[in-house]
Formats: structure tokens, sequence, C-alpha cells
């Protein structure tokens, strides 16, 4: 694995992408953080997210809306999306969920990483 120099850019793209749970888009990203470095370019944004993604530094929920929807936080853990709003939301793993992978490990499979996501409505959209 190849290690990436650093730059003000690299780290702002990264550092907003922790900074929320919203599980934004690369153009949201970029709106963020396009008066702050007028300099930067959608590209730049799209190019370092793919690199981090193949640095494991973060994660690609999918394509949610059409668009691709990132993570900052790559815990172990499940994303729930809303087919009416397009909402992207966190969900604490349960035990049982730790346990299936003691047991593909147990078979003598080496884990990688998962990825385990469910969609539905959410509850916002179930009220309204």
């Amino acid at each position: 694995m190849r290690v990436r120099n650093r730059s003000k850019k690299r780290d702002a793209i990264l550092a907003k992408l922790r900074s929320t749970k919203t599980h934004p888009t690369a153009e949201w990203i970029y709106l963020e953080l396009k008066q702050d470095i007028p300099e930067l370019s959608l590209g730049t944004v799209y190019r370092n997210l793919n690199q981090f993604r193949e640095e494991g530094e973060i994660l690609s929920v999918g394509t949610v809306g059409g668009q691709e929807r990132f993570d900052g936080d790559t815990s172990s853990h499940v994303h729930f999306v809303c087919k009416i709003c397009q909402s992207v939301s966190d969900v604490d793993v349960p035990a049982e969920c730790a346990g299936i992978l003691k047991e593909v490990k147990a078979l003598g499979h080496q884990v990688e990483s998962t990825s385990v996501v469910i969609h539905g409505t959410c509850n916002a959209c179930l009220k309204a």
C-alpha cells in the first residue's frame, strides 16, 4: 500500500467527512469546503475520497439516490438507507453479527471487510 502525501486539501476533505454522521456525497463535501479552499475542485474531492477508500480510511456506503455516499467511521456498524428521503443512518452492530464473523473466521477464512446495508423506510417518513 502506497502512503500518500498529506496536504491541506486532503486533510480538510478527510476532516470534513469525519465531522459528520450524514454519510455525505463528494458534492456535499466540496460545497462545504469550497468557501475556505477556493482552489478546491470537485475532481480533487473525488480523487481523494477514492484514495481514502482504497487505503481503508473511509467506507463507501454505496449509491443512494444516484450518488455515492461515504462514511468516515470505519468501525463495524450497519447502515440503514431510507427509500423515501434517501437518508443514511448508522445502526449499532448487535452481538449476533459479531458471532457470525467469529464463525466465518473459525472456518479458516480471513475476513477483510464487511458491509451490511438495510433498505427500507425511516421512522420520520413513516410518521409523515
